[in-house]
């Protein structure tokens, strides 16, 4: 293939469901001349319960399903597949990889002082996955996490700005508050649609780290570095990118429909182009799809 048609290739993105959305969005917005193929492998969240196998094996698949699509690169925006599972990902796709843990902790360590707070699913603490990128880069720096489950729900659900957020996320934040921490990395895809509560709740002056948009920075620089990055279309430089447009490619592994629903709600609109399909058991070069 040569580099003009390599780099007109789109960027895949995948998670374990639709928080990956937030990603996207921050994606589209750094990269508004990149097309992007989304997997949401909604049939088998959570991955989070998920044995260290099972979540690897899901993560070849999915990766796997979108390099036979045709991707030049992917961006794994499921925080447990890139904790658990990245370097297996990245052989599987043949692709450069970029994974949102990596990309969320070194924004911390650029803004951080002296204190990191960390918010993610129960899962992601568990796996302690963002304390050792960041103590990889930063030993000195203190890190404090916090486990935010209920989070997921008020985003899915509609409830991002009600009271019972705030209620919830007064309970949740404050011992990160009272700790004083520099920065708060918010390490799960849907919480970025909690972030107006999450700003209110913290206070001023701890800098939030969405972890989507480091992962939008990463993936610009590795377009540069390896060549990739895809003129603008001279013909569309008149007529402005739009979310979910028809030029981005969206699927999911089961509940179209709400993945559609969730999706309007997450972006302001919902997917153009939205299929229904199968990405594990058989060969992915002849993956059986299914329109939705």
């Amino acid at each position: 293939m040569n580099i003009t048609l390599k780099n007109n290739l789109p960027i895949g993105i995948f998670d374990s469901g639709v928080g990956g959305l937030t990603v996207y969005r921050s994606l589209h917005k750094r990269l508004p001349d990149e097309r992007f193929l989304y997997l949401g492998d909604t049939a088998r969240v959570p991955y989070g319960t998920k044995s260290l196998s099972t979540v690897e094996r899901y993560g070849i698949e999915n990766a796997r399903f979108l390099a036979a699509h045709g991707i030049k690169m992917l961006v794994v925006a499921c925080n447990t597949a890139s904790a658990l599972a990245l370097p297996a990902i990245e052989r599987a796709a043949g692709v450069p990889t970029v994974g949102v843990i990596e990309s969320g902790a070194r924004a911390a360590v650029e803004q951080a002082k002296t204190k990191i707070g960390v918010i993610a699913t129960e899962a992601t603490v568990r796996s302690g996955a963002y304390r050792r990128a960041i103590e990889r880069r930063a030993p000195h720096v203190n890190i404090i996490e916090q486990a935010c489950p209920l989070f997921v729900s008020l985003a899915e659900e509609g409830y991002a700005e009600t009271e019972a957020a705030r209620i919830i996320a007064n309970d949740y934040l404050k011992e990160l508050r009272a700790a004083l921490v520099d920065a708060l990395v918010i390490g799960c895809t849907h919480y970025p649609v909690l972030r107006k509560v999450i700003e209110e709740t913290i206070g001023e002056g701890v800098m939030l780290i969405d972890s989507g948009e480091a992962v939008a920075e990463d993936t610009a620089a590795a377009l540069e570095t390896h060549g990739l990055g895809r003129a603008p279309d001279r013909e569309n430089l008149a007529r402005p990118r739009r979310l979910c447009d028809d030029l981005d490619h969206f699927y999911v592994t089961d509940s179209a429909e709400r993945f559609s629903r969730i999706a309007e709600m997450f972006l302001g609109s919902a997917p153009r182009r939205l299929e229904a399909v199968e990405v594990w058991g058989h060969d992915q070069l002849n993956a059986g799809r299914k329109e939705n």
